[in-house]
């Protein structure tokens, strides 16, 4: 797999010969690691691919992605590079596992839900699906990134109404830009902080569920 990422995979119960399966990848908030984000689509286990992939970066108790200037300021050289790792990383884990490439799934908290929605819009169709929970999409990335037709995308998108980081106008931002682009779009706000909530992580199941099942 591509180096520099430490990660976790956990498989289907029973992997058929000759047999795809979707995946969801996901990726944590600065300062933790892709055991917290497993966590949150644990109930989904043995019956796809879950793949969490751990920020290359230290920081604090767990790791990161990238560094920031500011809240909502990353530096872009570390940035720029974890979003091209992550675009090698999807790419091999897709050749190297048995997944199906028309059911490849981001999942993303934070800085996680930042770079979800980044390599969606970037990915094109090998993409089919993202969700992000309390990030936006960097205007840099809007405005300097490639990205892609998304016209098959499906995307959930949830925040807290008392976020002390990204308030909800972040997310209400994130909906706008993302509506006319995208097949499908549902965009929740939570009573909640900076945190995904159990309300949260049992929508975010069903709409994967619903997702696959389409």
């Amino acid at each position: 797999m591509a180096a520099p990422f430490e990660y976790t995979v956990i498989p289907p119960k029973a992997i058929e010969s000759g047999k795809t399966y979707p995946a969801v990848f996901a990726l944590h908030g600065i300062g933790y690691t892709e055991k917290d984000m497993l966590s949150v689509v644990e109930p989904l286990k043995g019956e796809l691919f879950l793949i969490g992939i751990r920020g290359h970066l230290p920081y604090e108790e767990g790791h990161a992605y990238y560094y920031l200037k500011s809240f909502g300021n990353p530096e872009r050289d570390l940035f720029d590079r974890s979003v091209e790792m992550l675009q090698h990383f999807i790419d091999d884990a897709v050749r190297r596992f048995p997944i199906d490439p028309r059911q490849v799934y981001l999942i993303g908290f934070s800085q996680g839900a930042i770079l979800s929605l980044t390599l969606a819009l970037t990915l094109g169709s090998k993409v089919k699906g993202v969700i992000a929970m309390n990030g936006y999409i960097p205007s840099f990335v809007k405005e300097e990134y490639v990205i892609l037709p998304a016209g098959h995308l499906s995307v959930f998108l949830s925040d807290g109404d008392c976020d002390p980081i990204f308030p909800p106008s972040v997310g209400a931002e994130s909906h706008q830009y993302l509506k006319d682009k995208v097949e499908r779009i549902q965009y929740v706000t939570y009573s909640a902080a900076h945190e995904i909530t159990d309300r949260n992580k049992a929508d975010v199941v069903a709409w994967i569920e619903k997702e696959i099942a389409r």
